[in-house]
This record gives C-alpha cells, sequence and structure tokens, in this order.
C-alpha cells in the first residue's frame, strides 16, 4: 500500500515539473513584455536579468503555498487517500489548462487556476464524504468558500484598478516627457528615476521580502516597522545617484529603471508564484511523511490534520525549481507567443492584430469618439493644442520608420511606468492582503498605458479592445475550466482510482506532445502574417517576390488537388483544400488592407514604386478570390451529394491544370530571376490557354444541350472555367506589374540589373 501512495507521490512531482514549465511559459509575460516591448535590451541580455531575479527569487519564496494545504479546504477533515486524490487531481488539471493557454498564446492566472482547481477537487471529494454519510458533516464543513470568493473579487479589482491607474500615470508621464522625452530627461530624468527605483525597491521589500527563507522574522519586522524611512530614504539615495551618473557618464536612466523593474518583478515572481506550481506537490510529500511517520495507519482512516501546522520548505527544492524556470524561460517558445500576444495589443504603431472586430468593442470606440468630440467642443482650443502638442508622435514614429526592424513596440517612458505602476499596485495589494492577481495587473496596466498613450487609434481601436476582452474572458474561463475539470477528475479518481489515475497521467503526457505541434503549426502561420510588419525601404522587393511566389505555390496547389477531388468526390480532401483556399484568400486580402501602411513606409521619391506594388497586391488580391472561389463551390457540390463530373469533363481539367503548372512555374521563375525577356513568350501561353478554356466552354455547352449533365453540374464546371480563366488574366498583369515595380525601384537605387 505504501509503494502505491509512493509512486502517486512520484507523479505527484513529476507534474510539478511540469507545471513549472508550462506555468513560467505563461507568467514570464508579467516580467518581459515590458523590456521587449521597448527592446531596452538585446534579447539575452533581457533574458539573463529575468533569469538572474528567479533565481534570487526563489530563496524570497514563502515556502509552503498556505492556500495548498489549508486556504481553500480543512485538511483535517480529509482522509490521506483522499488529499491525495484532491492533488493529483489539480496537477494534472493544472498542466492541461497552463498549457493549453500557452497554446494559444493567451496569458492567464497561475494563481486563480491553482485556488479553483482545489475548490473543484474539494468540492467533489467533500461530496462523495457528505453523501456517503450525510448524517456527520454537510460539504459547507469542509470548503472554505470565502477564499473563492476573495479571489473573485480579486479578479474584477485587478481589471478596473490597474487598468485605471495605469491610464492616469501614463497621461501624467506623457504631458511631463511628450515622446520628444530626452530633452526634459535631463532636468528631470533623475527625480522621475528616484520615484520608480523607490518603488520597486519598495516592490521588492513588501513583496519579495516577506516570505524570504534566509530573513529573521526580527528582520521582517524591522523592514516593516521602517517602511517609510525606507521609502523617503531610498527616494534621496537613488535621486542624488541617477542624477550623478546621468552628468558623468550621460546614462539613460529610464533603461536603468525598465532593467531593474524587469529584475524585481521576475524576483516577485519566482518569490510567490513559485508556490502555485510546487505548492500541492509538496504539500502531497508532507502528507506523506506524516503518514510514514504513523506505521500501521490505513490511509483511508488516517486525518491529514498535519496540515493544519506551518511548514517550511527546504531551500534546495527551492532552487531547483528556480532552475527549471530559468531553463525554461531561455527556451520556450511558447512564452514567447504569450508574451507577444500582450506586446502587439499594447504596441504604438498599427501592424497585424490577431484579434478580430466585436459589436462590443465597435461600440465602445463609437461611444468614445462622440464623447470626445463632445469636450474638444466644451474645453479651450489652446489648452487641447497644448496637450496634443506633448502627445504628439509624428516625431517617434519617424524614427522608428528609420529603424526599420529595430523599432520598439512603444518608448521606455512607457515602459518604465508599466513596471512602476505594477510594481506599486501588486505591493500595496500585497500589504492589504488584497488577492490580487500579478498576472492581472501587469496586463490590464500595459493596456491601460497604451490606451493613454493613443496607441488604439481609429485604425487599431476595436481590434485591441476586442483582444483584451479575449483575455480578460479567458480569465474566467481560467476560473470556470479549473474547477469543472480538477471536479471531475477527483470523481474519476475516486471511483477509478490508481488505474485512471495512471491512464490520465498517459493522457496528459499525450495532450501536452499534441499541443506542442499544434503550437509549432500556429506560431508558423503567424509568422506569415506578421511577415507585412517587417517591411522597409531595402527589402520590400524582395518581400513582394517572396509573397507572390508562396501564394502562386499555394495556388497551384489548391487547382490540381480541387480537381483531383472532385473527380474522386472526396469529401473530406475537399474540406482539407479549401481550408488551404481560404488561407490563400485570407493573406491576399490582409495584404491588401495593409497597403497603406506599406506604402508610408516608402520615401518620398518612390511614389510610382509605391503605384506598382498597389496594383501587384491588387492583383494578388484577385488570385486569391478566384482560387476560393473554384475550391468552395466544388466542395458545396460533393457535399450535398451533387452528381460528380463525367469523365470527359475530368479529363478537359486535367488538360487545363496542366497547362496552368507550366504557365504559373515560368511565371515563378521570372519572378526569381527579375529576367522578364520572357513575358511575351509568356503572353502566347496565357493566349492558348485562354483558347483551351475557351474549348472546353463550347464542349460544356454541346453537353447542355445534349441534356447530358445536370443544372448543378454545368453551373460547378462553368464556374471553374470561369475562375480559371480570371486566374490565367489576372496572374500574368500580375506579372507585368511586378516588372514595372522591379524597373522603377531599380531606377531609384541605381541597380540595372532587371531586364
Amino acid at each position: 500500500m505504501e509503494n502505491i501512495y509512493l509512486v502517486l507521490v512520484g507523479f505527484l512531482f513529476l507534474l510539478a515539473i511540469s507545471d513549472l514549465m508550462v506555468g513560467v511559459s505563461n507568467d514570464a509575460v508579467n516580467f518581459l513584455n515590458s523590456a521587449i516591448g521597448s527592446k531596452v535590451a538585446p534579447l539575452k541580455i533581457i533574458m539573463l536579468i529575468a533569469a538572474v531575479g528567479i533565481i534570487f527569487g526563489a530563496t524570497f519564496s514563502s515556502g509552503m503555498m498556505e492556500v495548498a494545504r489549508k486556504g481553500i479546504f480543512h485538511p483535517q477533515y480529509f482522509y490521506f487517500s483522499e488529499i491525495i486524490i484532491i492533488f493529483l487531481a489539480v496537477m494534472v488539471t493544472d498542466v492541461l489548462l497552463l498549457d493549453l493557454f500557452n497554446t494559444f498564446g493567451m496569458p492567464t492566472s497561475t494563481t486563480v487556476s491553482i485556488v479553483f482547481e482545489l475548490l473543484g477537487a474539494a468540492v467533489a471529494v467533500a461530496m462523495l464524504k457528505a453523501l456517503s454519510s450525510p448524517e456527520t458533516m454537510g460539504m459547507g464543513d469542509y470548503i472554505n468558500s470565502g477564499k473563492a470568493l476573495a479571489i473573485i473579487a480579486g479578479i474584477l479589482l485587478s481589471v478596473v484598478i490597474a487598468f485605471t491607474v495605469g491610464a492616469i500615470v501614463q497621461y501624467i508621464a506623457r504631458l511631463l516627457f511628450s515622446f520628444n522625452y530626452k530633452r526634459n530627461l535631463r532636468y528631470f530624468g533623475a527625480i522621475w528615476g528616484g520615484i520608480a527605483i523607490t518603488a520597486i525597491t519598495y516592490f521588492i521589500l513588501i513583496k519579495g521580502a516577506k516570505g524570504a527563507s534566509f530573513m529573521s522574522e526580527d528582520t521582517k519586522m524591522l523592514i516593516r516597522e521602517n517602511a517609510m524611512l525606507i521609502i523617503v530614504g531610498s527616494f534621496v539615495f537613488w535621486t542624488i545617484i541617477l542624477q550623478l551618473f546621468t552628468w558623468l557618464t550621460k546614462m539613460n536612466v529610464l533603461k536603468f529603471i525598465v532593467l531593474v523593474g524587469t529584475f524585481a518583478l521576475a524576483m516577485a515572481f519566482a518569490g510567490n508564484d513559485l508556490v502555485n506550481f510546487i505548492g500541492v506537490p509538496l504539500a502531497g510529500y508532507e502528507s506523506y511523511k506524516s503518514f510514514l511517520a504513523n506505521p500501521g495507519a490505513d490511509p483511508n482512516m488516517f486525518l491529514m490534520s498535519s496540515l493544519t501546522g506551518a511548514v517550511k520548505t527546504p531551500t534546495f527544492f527551492l532552487l531547483i525549481a528556480g532552475i527549471i524556470m530559468t531553463i525554461t524561460l531561455w527556451f520556450s517558445k511558447k512564452s514567447r507567443s504569450v508574451t507577444k500576444t500582450e506586446i502587439n495589443l499594447a504596441r504604438q504603431n498599427v501592424g497585424y492584430e490577431r484579434f478580430g472586430s466585436s459589436m462590443f468593442a465597435r461600440s465602445l470606440v463609437r461611444f468614445s469618439t462622440n464623447t470626445s468630440k463632445v469636450f474638444r467642443n466644451i474645453i479651450p482650443a489652446s489648452l487641447i493644442n497644448k496637450v496634443e502638442k506633448q502627445f504628439d508622435a509624428s516625431e517617434y514614429k519617424r524614427q522608428q520608420k528609420a529603424m526599420g526592424e529595430q523599432a520598439p513596440y512603444f518608448d521606455l517612458i512607457r515602459a518604465s511606468v508599466n513596471l512602476v505602476v505594477a510594481s506599486v499596485l501588486i505591493a500595496f495589494a500585497t500589504s492589504l492582503k488584497l488577492p490580487l492577481s500579478t498576472t492581472y495587473v501587469t496586463f490590464m496596466v500595459a493596456m491601460g498605458t497604451s490606451l493613454s498613450d493613443k496607441a488604439w487609434g481609429r485604425e487599431s481601436a476595436v481590434y485591441r479592445i476586442t483582444g483584451v476582452l479575449s483575455v480578460i474572458g479567458g480569465w474566467f474561463f481560467t476560473a470556470f475550466s479549473a474547477f469543472t475539470v480538477a471536479f471531475l477528475l477527483a470523481l474519476l479518481f475516486s471511483w477509478g482510482g490508481f488505474v485512471a489515475i495512471l491512464i490520465m497521467m498517459i493522457v496528459a503526457l499525450v495532450v501536452v506532445i499534441k499541443t506542442h505541434g499544434l503550437h509549432k503549426r500556429r506560431a508558423s502561420e503567424q509568422q506569415k502574417n506578421e511577415v507585412l510588419d517587417n517591411i522597409n525601404q531595402e527589402n520590400i522587393l524582395q518581400k513582394s517576390a517572396d509573397t507572390i511566389i508562396d501564394t502562386l505555390k499555394g495556388v497551384i496547389d489548391v487547382y490540381g488537388k480541387t480537381i483531383e477531388s472532385l473527380g474522386e468526390e472526396d469529401l473530406k480532401k475537399l474540406k482539407s483544400v479549401f481550408k488551404e483556399s481560404a488561407e490563400i484568400n485570407k493573406t491576399s486580402k490582409r495584404l491588401k488592407d495593409n497597403i497603406h501602411r506599406i506604402v508610408d513606409e516608402l520615401q518620398e521619391d518612390m511614389i510610382e514604386t509605391g503605384h506598382y506594388y498597389v496594383q501587384v497586391m491588387d492583383y494578388l488580391r484577385e488570385i486569391g478570390h478566384a482560387t476560393n472561389f473554384i475550391a468552395e463551390p466544388a466542395l458545396e457540390h460533393v457535399k450535398n451529394n451533387h452528381k460528380g463530373l463525367i469523365p470527359q469533363q475530368i479529363n478537359e481539367l486535367i488538360d487545363i491544370k496542366k497547362g496552368m503548372n507550366e504557365y504559373i512555374k515560368v511565371i515563378s521563375e521570372v519572378i526569381v530571376s527579375k529576367n522578364f525577356n520572357k513575358i511575351d513568350s509568356i503572353g502566347n501561353t496565357q493566349q492558348d490557354l485562354l483558347k483551351m478554356i475557351d474549348s472546353v466552354r463550347k464542349n460544356q455547352i454541346k453537353r447542355i444541350k445534349k441534356a447530358e449533365t445536370g443544372t448543378k453540374n454545368s453551373m460547378l464546371f462553368l464556374n471553374i472555367l470561369q475562375e480559371s480563366k480570371n486566374l490565367v488574366l489576372f496572374m500574368l498583369n500580375m506579372l507585368k506589374s511586378y516588372r514595372d515595380f522591379v524597373i522603377y525601384d531599380n531606377k531609384i537605387n541605381g541597380n540595372t540589373s532587371a531586364n
């Protein structure tokens, strides 16, 4: 019996390692987004500082997480076997849930997930106990429901307070410094830095040192009693030091603030959120030790009163956990996805918008626009002009354009505000013992500062708001799904025993492996979508060529598969082909939608080049349309079980496909080589293809006259011929526009390689 429970405790520690990996992948956004978004330093330096913060913060951990042992339920009323079931259900759920959020690049709260998992699993076991012995205790005696209600209140408080305070502080900071902040930074930078570093210092002491395993209680008491003296002394000290450094070394104070803030948040994450991942396994380990200390005890009758006392976690376990998180931080691609979600929602410039628009977002933007007009009529024009001057980002955008791919997503003023406000709010909430989530605070502060900084303009506001609402909705989904899944797993483990636990361990492993593959595919698709965000003066020609080649490859692939699947009436293949065609269509739409932004990147002397670039994108959009209009009707035809194409029709389409293959192949070769001498011969090929399509259309008309094909068959076949003709026409027109694009670009850059 003891050996079985030893294996189960081993499972808990395996799950703890997995949980540490998926947990840091999600929570990394909390301490990385400001540094990465502002590009304050090379990525390796940022990661190194965060890694040191994690290792250092692990020693500040408050040890065994109280909520894991007695915060949500009363352990003295549960038997050892029941406690192990609760903990296993919690850990399996946590790994699956956090990995799911990481896969889709959505930040969530590890605190909320662990709390509601504990609640769900405990409720399930308590329900079974109450049903089996209704005369003893009710469910309310087993569960501490007040903690869950406090967490829900914390969600709402986090969202509202963090967003509001972040927006207000950023507005004030921008009024003081403007986007051209370097001039004012010489005069007020040291004071701003003193306030910021003092806030971060206070954050470290209040949020971090309170749980340091190496600090005595007297030292902690000394810090608490002298908090105000520490704050004032820190402000004076840092202001003087930063001013001296500014005079002597011309150091950028903002860079120092952002890097120190990154270290502080990483340290606080490891010191406090670490217990979200290892608290439950260590509670299970302590339960097992207590069980072993009572030889001959029945696991189904041994009450876990030992968990009600205080237990310190060995520093060795904390350091191991810190090392695992640090390694994950360096190598996890999913952490990059989560970070990218927040940065894209907060970036200053318009670019690829991952989220669509929603009715609520559109209504909110419309209401805000109308309200703004009302205030503009009330406030004096002179005051409005002064404020708008401070928020004028035209020079900043010109600098960003000149930097190209090296341009930050937002400036150091906003990055420093993000870190300082998040640090202060978290520290203040901790001192008041309010259950504010680190994730909620850091995310909503970043959203508030981006709104205040006018990063959510008319071009992007509806998409950004929809994105924020999606993330917030995910937080509530975290609570609901964590409770539900943990509840069901606890029931399953209670009824199925060791076999059910083993099966779920295997299922969890398979799911994590599968989501890893899904994440790779999503990351690849997102990378394609973000290609346009990196187009600039130097690479526009090459990236356009790459885009055209990729599109043409996709078109001929879809065209061939559609005809093949249509002949076989293979519904499964047609569904797959339609998805491919929809992706081509979506990509071409996005290319056209971003024309304004790309042309804006070009210099004044590239007006003609921009004109031909627009033409190329227009034709590419029409090619995407035509491809989709071939695949979709074919899918609908087979889906509705209409009569298939007759052999003569299939053979004619195969002949057209062969001609189309050669046609696209030659066009692609010309685009790659930029040798346009073959355009005349390609024109002849085009005419041959058009004649072939016209001949096939005449054959179909004859078949209609002879009643050889039905109405649906004829409509589908004629539609494919028409869209094939469109493809043939648009492709040559696109090639000619690309030729002119290359010629004018080479004239401007003094390159005569194109023929």
